[in-house]
């Protein structure tokens, strides 16, 4: 009995590992891209939940990048745009950061949120679960629940053109962040695609 679970266990490590690289290798490849040449997964995406949920939803990410690389975004104007071939709609913003106490954490449970800053610099933070907790009840009809957190337990970083976020429900997050740039501005691409269970 337990020389087969040590086996079962080295059958399950190998899967889990063979499933990373595979997502890594796959991404790598940009057979996810479907033509869009503008940008890349930023260092924050879980990869391992794009490959998957690209997989399980093939025809909305497909859609979304052949619209992200046939659409001119920074003369597009602003507003919401339906994305052919989909139920998808980009949110076309031009908005600006503004500072950490200002802004509103936020998870989402049935959508995840794609952002694609095109013009500017963009703050975003990751929340740590381990010191944060939820302080509203899930809002069915927003899609979204908000947090207390300790900003020293924060991750901050930047966005800019020529890398894309994907916030999946795990990514409790910030948007919109005052960064130490001179200017605030932003244009930035933001599409609510399904999450599949």
């Amino acid at each position: 009995m337990k020389r087969l679970l040590i086996v079962l266990f080295a059958v399950f490590t190998s899967f889990s590992s063979f499933a990373q690289v595979s997502a890594r290798e796959w991404v790598a490849s940009g057979a996810w891209r479907n033509g869009f040449t503008g940008a890349s997964p930023d260092k924050t995406v879980n990869i391992d939940e794009f490959y998957s949920q690209y997989h399980k939803n093939p025809n909305q990410w497909y859609a979304l990048f052949k619209w992200l690389q046939n659409t001119d975004l920074l003369s597009i104007p602003a507003g919401k745009h339906p994305i052919p071939g989909s139920t998808l709609v980009a949110s076309v913003e031009d908005s600006y950061n503004e500072p950490l106490e200002k802004r509103n954490t936020e998870s989402h449970r049935k959508k995840i949120d794609f952002q694609y800053v095109v013009k500017g610099t963009e703050g975003f933070a990751l929340l740590d679960h381990s010191s944060s907790v939820a302080k509203t009840e899930y809002d069915a009809k927003k899609d979204v629940i908000r947090y207390d957190y300790k900003p020293n337990k924060t991750n901050f970083f930047p966005s800019t053109p020529g890398k894309f976020l994907i916030f999946f429900p795990s990514d409790w997050h910030i948007a919109k962040i005052a960064t130490n740039k001179k200017d605030q501005n932003i244009r930035v691409i933001v599409v609510k695609v399904d999450y599949v269970e």
